[in-house]
């Protein structure tokens, strides 16, 4: 039992549980929650904008909830009713109004059939969580009946008549369609208990802003931030440089959507002012890199090329300005394009700043990163972090000079998180901010910068040099020892992680399974999970993306190949295909009382019991 809490605490506690028996009955619950299986954990790292992918895989929490339908029902059901049956677990409105435009039949036979299946694999999945919990996750207009079906036991006559007259009722009622949808819902919240994004959930694809509405929709997620989070971040706070790179990727990308679309950012007078200076270029080397899907006709190709290169130019002249401003971090050599800004290049950029300023969508989405997001977490045993912890070469914790004072590790990550939300608050005093502002493009490409940690960004030679050796970006030390047990082990060490299976997870560096490389790294201590969600790694990874998933028996790693679209997905039954690559079974089943959230559980039943203590020995007063 832990130290006693003092009386003043357990006075405090007496207002929620006032007598022997609220408290009594409060140990019985915890109690009970401590033995369940832990909730199931996914990871996913680098969504880079591919909306429909991510989406989709939280649907079908990375094949899991196939599996249930197939646990429930192969033998009793041909394939391919099952594999509807998952796709209106994933897509239930689109589904049901595909099918109920595509007859004029009576649905009823239908609906009761759905509603009854529906419900057993809603009971498979909720299994393992308190009635408590599983009623939080259910609508309100539905709850209690919900509950009924849930906890009814069909294999009793009675029972089984109760039951089908329900669904017969909330047919005739003209509720069948909402029902559907509702129980559909639920399945989705309760197949994944924590959601751990790891990072990069902006540029490439054409949907970031898709993927934070709905994270906002969701209490169960956290975020490690990523560099082209972190870039994004820094144009929101109204750094110049950090805007020209947002809007340079973009443009690279073809991809306009989330700008323009998701956040309205004016890109006009960037076109404008690219077709006056650069109309007689064809500005060859900044053709934009589009899809094979979504090709883009020969004006709007050459249209694009040319904003491309007029916000690159700027960007360089924005990134030698704050280079100069800051001589400690010796980046003199990345000072590239010197001139300062023209009269039209500077009237452009105060047009792009404003724009993102005022962007309400953009900062609502930039809070809740700040919100759930951190450099770092910490999770049962798990130090989740996007890209790197800067080494020396001898696999030592490298100090890296942040405003004159010298910082590493763990106290590394921490001051770098105090220093971005220092950007956002406005009591910040004048100095810092300005710092904190700027630093957000070191973050971005600074050499010890734990969100990059290379020797440069070779952005300037990719465009403008041909030798393939002035490309080459040497990767810090993190990456050619992160494979060694005993570094990692010192970084865990570092960290505070403890336990016998304590692991490292992060992204950032896609791996190339199409090469044989293993994701899994360091005798199973660390796992990479950037596998290549954005299409432009597709070719290069041979995969489109991991996820790592974590429930009371192990750990999965599941791979998964490229998607082809929520349409296809709705009107044909297609489904990502998944393998798991890795398994790593725990010697034992992991409850809750083994998890974090275990540890804070057995903290309040171990106050209670000293309340419960002093309520026996009269040091505390009862109330009836």
């Amino acid at each position: 039992m832990t130290e006693s809490p003092d009386k003043r605490l357990l006075q405090l506690l007496s207002q929620t549980f006032p007598n022997s028996e609220s408290a009594s009955t409060e140990i019985i619950n915890l109690e009970a929650i401590l033995s369940l299986p832990k909730g199931t954990e996914h990871f996913v790292a680098d969504i880079h904008g591919e909306h429909e992918a991510f989406l989709h895989i939280l649907r079908n929490a990375s094949g899991n909830i196939k599996r249930k339908v197939h646990d429930l029902f192969q033998g009793s059901l041909p394939e391919d009713v099952m594999r509807d049956l998952c796709t209106l677990i994933y897509y239930p409105e689109k589904r049901l109004e595909m099918i109920e435009e595509g007859t004029d039949d009576d649905l009823s036979p239908f609906y009761a059939q759905t509603l009854l299946r529906l419900i057993a694999v809603c009971r498979s999945v909720s299994s393992k969580y308190t009635r408590s919990k599983v009623r939080k996750a259910l609508p309100r207009q539905f709850a209690y009946i919900i509950e009924e079906l849930l906890h009814e036991n069909l294999d009793d006559e009675d029972k089984d008549v109760y039951v089908r007259r329900i669904v017969e009722t909330i047919i005739q009622t003209g509720q069948a369609r909402n029902f559907i949808v509702a129980v559909c819902n639920v399945i989705h919240k309760l197949s994944i208990d924590q959601l751990h994004i790891l990072g990069d959930i902006y540029d490439r694809g054409p949907g970031a802003h898709i993927i934070m509405d709905y994270l906002l929709t969701r209490d169960n997620f956290d975020l490690q931030w990523g560099n082209h989070d972190i870039l994004w971040m820094g144009a929101a706070v109204g750094n110049d440089a950090c805007i020209c790179n947002v809007l340079r990727l973009s443009l690279r990308y073809a991809n306009l959507a989330t700008l323009e679309d998701g956040y309205g950012i004016n890109l006009l007078p960037l076109a404008t002012f690219a077709m006056e200076r650069y109309q007689d270029d064809p500005c060859t080397e900044f053709m934009p890199i589009a899809q094979a899907e979504q090709p883009l006709d020969e004006k709007t190709a050459l249209l694009s090329a040319r904003m491309h290169k007029a916000i690159t130019i700027i960007q360089f002249k924005k990134e030698t300005e704050i280079f100069r401003r800051h001589p400690e971090w010796k980046m003199e050599d990345r000072c590239l394009v010197c001139e300062p800004l023209t009269a039209e290049e500077n009237e452009l950029m105060q047009k792009l700043h404003h724009s993102f300023r005022i962007s309400e969508k953009l900062h609502k989405h930039i809070r809740t990163i700040l919100s759930h997001g951190s450099m770092y977490s910490i999770c049962n045993q798990n130090l989740l972090f996007h890209a790197s912890v800067p080494l020396n070469e001898d696999g030592t914790l490298k100090e890296v000079e942040i405003m004159g004072r010298r910082y590493s590790g763990r106290e590394l990550m921490d001051y770098i998180g105090q220093l971005v939300r220092a950007a956002f608050q406005h009591d910040t005093p004048a100095d810092l901010k300005a710092f904190a502002k700027d630093y957000f493009l070191y973050l971005w490409c600074g050499p010890d910068s734990p969100l990059f940690d290379k020797s440069k960004m070779a952005t300037y030679e990719r465009y403008f040099l041909t030798d393939p050796q002035t490309h080459h970006e040497e990767k810090g030390a993190y990456y050619r020892l992160r494979e060694d047990p005993e570094v990692c082990r010192r970084i865990l060490d570092a960290f505070g992680v403890e336990g016998e299976n304590r692991h490292i997870i992060n992204g950032h560096v896609p791996v190339h399974a199409s090469r044989g490389e293993n994701p899994v790294k360091a005798d199973g201590m660390l796992m990479v999970i950037d596998g290549g969600f954005s299409k432009a790694y597709h070719h290069t990874t041979g995969i489109a993306g991991y996820t790592l998933v974590y429930h009371s028996r192990g750990f999965q790693l599941i791979q998964h190949e490229p998607f082809t679209s929520t349409a296809d997905a709705v009107a044909k039954g297609t489904d990502i295909k998944s393998s798991t690559q890795i398994e790593v079974m725990a010697g034992h089943r992991v409850r809750v009382r083994d998890t974090d959230k275990g540890r804070e559980l057995q903290q309040q039943i171990d106050e209670l019991r000293q309340l419960l203590h002093a309520y026996r020995h009269g040091l505390i007063k009862e109330k009836r």
